[in-house]
């Protein structure tokens, strides 16, 4: 047997009276603007989603970038060093 919280005893007894037709186009309310909400907080995921995916490419192309002028910068030191060792 299963022991419900009081609130949801109490949620449970409600179920068990007849619903009223006000009571039933609330609950159908409620239930749209559940299902609008979902389908905008999925749309948004997705939208997310797609931004982090170009925000992970982008950071990779930067950090490619950063590597190739740190390696172009520590060239040059080294030939200038070299250039103050032969002169």
């Amino acid at each position: 047997m299963r022991v419900y919280p009081v609130h949801t005893t109490r949620i449970l007894e409600v179920r068990n009276e007849p619903m009223s037709a006000l009571g039933l186009a609330l609950l159908e309310e409620k239930v749209d603007a559940l299902i609008d909400l979902c389908e905008a907080l999925a749309a948004e995921n997705r939208a997310l989603k797609a931004k982090q995916q170009s925000l992970t490419v982008d950071r990779a192309k930067l950090i490619e970038k950063n590597e190739l002028a740190k390696t172009r910068v520590e060239s040059m030191i080294n030939r200038l060093k070299a250039l103050e060792k032969t002169a």
